[in-house]
């Protein structure tokens, strides 16, 4: 059964151009780059997530600041070299980019319009953090590992309230969940070494509903069928546990260790 990943991974968004485009890289002679789409809540904050899109879905090749659109594709991450340690960088991959009809009024959020969700099918890969704030909320920190064509995955950080938090803290690495929840960025403050402070941005999905779609021991039972030769070919493999292989190959070393 093969992996719909137009499906394990989707994402709408709905906001205003608040940066220039920046050069990230060019694949086969086709150029990508990226820019800031500010997206509404409901609370009348905004959140700033980065796009990167292909300059064939730009017209004329520009996306000016203050341009209304929609952007569907897929949230994405990948691994960074620099300063002596890997990061998981995450942007949103346009697929499809829509203006808006209306470029005149200011986007808002509403409960009856579709302004940010994502969908995502992915497994556990690392043992969520169960914690409460001072004020006794209740969070769960996830990281889910959703795979992507050409052997690849991203890897989603994650952030559960409530309920659902207390839920998934005795969650196994190995659970495929079904989340669909936004996307939110979220200013924080770094101390280094010296003693000097910088101000960072993190970017994670905020769960709206979480679905288990397959318990870790349920999979433990097929690989454990497997090793005593029940399949006979590739095929039926990965049509019983089609992450297999996937998920244990491109794990960021400070992100799921």
């Amino acid at each position: 059964m093969d992996t719909v990943y137009s499906e394990n991974n989707h994402i709408i968004m709905v906001g205003k151009v608040t940066s220039d485009k920046r050069f990230s890289h060019e694949i086969y002679g086709e150029k990508f780059y990226i820019f800031d789409l500010s997206v509404p809540r409901l609370s009348g904050n905004s959140d700033i997530i980065p796009i990167t899109i292909s300059e064939r879905l730009m017209v004329n090749g520009e996306l000016p600041i203050g341009t209304k659109i929609t952007v569907e594709g897929q949230f994405r991450s990948y691994n960074s070299y620099g300063e002596g340690k890997n990061k998981l960088v995450l942007t949103v991959f346009a697929k499809n980019v829509t203006l808006l009809e209306d470029q005149e009024s200011e986007v808002e959020a509403r409960k009856d319009f579709i302004s940010n969700e994502v969908t995502l099918i992915g497994d556990i890969c690392k043992k969520p953090v169960y914690r409460q704030t001072p004020f006794g909320r209740e969070i769960a920190d996830i990281l889910l590992a959703v795979n992507r064509a050409y052997s690849k995955s991203d890897y989603i950080p994650c952030i559960a309230w409530g309920r659902t938090a207390r839920f998934c803290e005795n969650m196994e690495v190995g659970t495929e969940v079904k989340i669909v929840g936004r996307v939110q960025s979220r200013n924080y403050e770094k101390k280094l070494e010296d003693g000097s402070v910088i101000k960072k941005v993190a970017y994670e999905v905020s769960i709206g509903s979480l679905e288990v779609v397959k318990q870790a021991e349920d999979r433990e039972e097929v690989e454990e069928t497997e090793n005593k030769g029940v399949f006979t070919t590739l095929e039926t493999i990965l049509y019983f546990f089609p992450h297999s292989i996937q998920i244990r190959c491109e794990l960021p070393v400070d992100s799921c260790g």
